[in-house]
This record gives C-alpha cells, structure tokens and sequence, in this order.
C-alpha cells in the first residue's frame, strides 16, 4: 500500500512511461502489461509497450497488441523512447538479463522503475516496488494495482481478458499450487467485469496449426524419453524438427506438461536446441524445487515447480548433464 500511494502520487502529473516484459513474452508476460497498458493510457499517460523479442501469435488476439514495439525489429525507435521515458515499468522478471539485448538501454535510462513480479529472488533494486513471490502470476499483481488505484471499476472488457490469460496461463488452467480462492474470487470479478473465458481459453489453447499437431504426435511418440526409476522424463527436441515441421514460436508450449502429466514422475523437462544456446523447461511435482536446479546447473530460475534454463554446450553434452544432474539431485532429495 506505501508504494501504491508513492506511485499514485507520482502519476498525479502526465508522465511518459515504458512498459516491458521479458525475452520470448508468454499470455501472463504480455497480458499484464497489455493490461496495464490500457489502464495507464486512460489516466492521462503516455505509453509504450516495448518487448525484447516476438511472441507466439495465438497471443496476438489482446486488445492493443498493434500498439505492442518489438525491439528487435525497431530498435532506434524504442531506444529514444526508454531514454525519455519518466517511468519504466517492469513487468514479470526481476533480472535485467531476461530482457537481452533491451538491458544495456534500460539500465542506462534515468526513468525511475516499478518492478512488479512474483519470481523468486529479484535483482532489480525498484522505486516503486510491488513484487510478490506468493502471487500466481503477475496478472494477479495488476488486478490488485488497478483496483488499489482507481477500484473495480477500471476495469473493463479489454483489460478483463488480458488479465485473465495471464492468470489462466500461470496456473496452468487452475492446477498448480498457486492456484488460491483469492484466485477464484478475482477471476470471478474479471467475469463479472466482461472477461468471455471460453473465447480466451478458445484463443489460447485451441487455435493449433495442423503442422503443430503432427509434430506433437511425432514428439510423444519419437521424442519423448522416460527413466521409471528415477521418476523423470523429457523431450530433447532439435533444430530438425523446428525445419521438418514448420514450427514456430510457441509451437512447442505445453509439451513440457505431457510429460509431467504421466503416472509416477515427479520431474519433466524439454531440452531445445536453437541456434546460439540450448534452452531448457523444467516442471516438477510436490517438493522437487526445479527452480534451484535451473539456478544451480543452466543460469535459470524460475518457480519452484516451473523453471526454465539455458546451456552453452551441444545438445548431447546438455543432455547428458541434465540427467546426471537431476539423478543425482532426486537421490538427494529422497534421501533427506
């Protein structure tokens, strides 16, 4: 609530305003800050919504996703725009390393920062804080903001199913531990507010490219990996499989949870081979932490049942050092 005033006060006059996300932006990413987007724009603000890098176009549905700059395509513009911005915004991340090449630029620019994110152990040092590690999805973050700001009623249809994606989303449908009746009462009061979540469930979730499909059967049945005894299974997918069936960004979310969803494992993971690093997604049930495994072992982090990481070695040598790493780490945990 302190720095909620502390902002409100320092909104009281026009200000120009960045709003960005981390690198590859997922529905929570990028519905949060859309959301916000539109809230800030409504008090008087001049914003901008800058992301790293493209998105999965069964995002692009949102409301004011035309208005989205993505920095890799017009970085002079969105350069000029961070150094004159009074405020910056940053939205699900709380390391300037998620945001690539954005970071030198942001880091130079004399906005003062609002952080708000719900990942574990936060590198940026705010002016305005409002992170919490407890919350589902930074969308939840959002919801609570507006509503401290200006109530209920700032929120409308567009704003409503922007957050609600990223709440969905962040909870894997309402799965994960998360998944509080604080939750349920909030995505209720986004129904209420005009969110049509059969349409963004619909958008998200059942808008697949018949390529897509084929590759998803090709991957259970040729890709995916299973050890029994030490209760983990994976995907390793190549470079290969991105050619041979036309995959695009996103074409490859939710795989990672196929394998989780499969009787007695406890940790699953996707290893994908790109063209600069190995990018890795780890799930996990119960105790396992996945996200100090990503810490400890592949520059990662994340939560405690979803992480993600990055390797600098072949495919194979990553592979091989993940499931002696995990072994090892699940060992460990049994016995303690």
């Amino acid at each position: 609530m302190k720095d909620t005033q502390a902002l409100k006060d320092f909104l009281q006059t026009p200000k120009k305003i960045i709003i960005t996300t981390h690198a590859n932006p997922d529905a929570d990413a990028l519905g949060s800050s859309l959301g916000l987007h539109h809230f800030l724009i409504r008090l008087g603000h001049e914003v901008n919504t800058i992301v790293p890098s493209s998105y999965p176009d069964f995002l692009e549905w949102m409301p004011g996703n035309p208005l989205v700059i993505n920095y890799e395509k017009s970085k002079e513009a969105a350069e000029k725009l961070i150094l004159e911005a009074d405020l910056l915004f940053c939205l699900d991340f709380s390391g300037f390393g998620r945001i690539k090449e954005m970071r030198e630029i942001a880091e130079k620019a004399s906005a003062k920062i609002a952080l708000v994110d719900h990942h574990l152990n936060p590198e940026i040092k705010p002016d305005f804080n409002f992170w919490n590690d407890h919350s589902a999805a930074t969308a939840e973050l959002i919801y609570d903001l507006i509503v401290d700001f200006s109530g209920k009623e700032a929120i409308d249809k567009g704003i409503a199913e922007c957050l609600y994606a990223g709440i969905m989303t962040d909870t894997g449908s309402f799965k994960h531990p998360s998944t509080t009746s604080k939750i349920h009462r909030m995505v209720a009061e986004l129904i209420d507010l005009g969110a049509d979540v059969n349409k963004v469930s619909r958008l998200i979730y059942d808008t697949n490219s018949l390529q897509r499909l084929r590759f998803l059967g090709h991957a259970l049945a040729e890709k995916l990996k299973v050890d029994e005894n030490a209760r983990i299974a994976y995907f390793v997918i190549e470079e290969d499989d991105f050619k041979d069936f036309r995959l695009k960004q996103g074409d490859t979310e939710g795989l990672v949870n196929y394998a989780l969803s499969i009787k007695g494992i406890v940790v699953a993971a996707i290893i994908i081979q790109g063209e600069n690093e190995i990018k890795l997604s780890f799930r996990s049930i119960g105790d396992f932490a996945v996200n100090k495994f990503a810490e400890e072992y592949f520059n990662g982090g994340g939560h405690k049942n979803a992480s993600g990481g990055i390797s600098k070695l072949t495919l194979k040598e990553t592979e091989k050092k993940f499931i002696e790493l995990i072994e090892k780490d699940i060992l460990k945990t049994r016995i303690k």
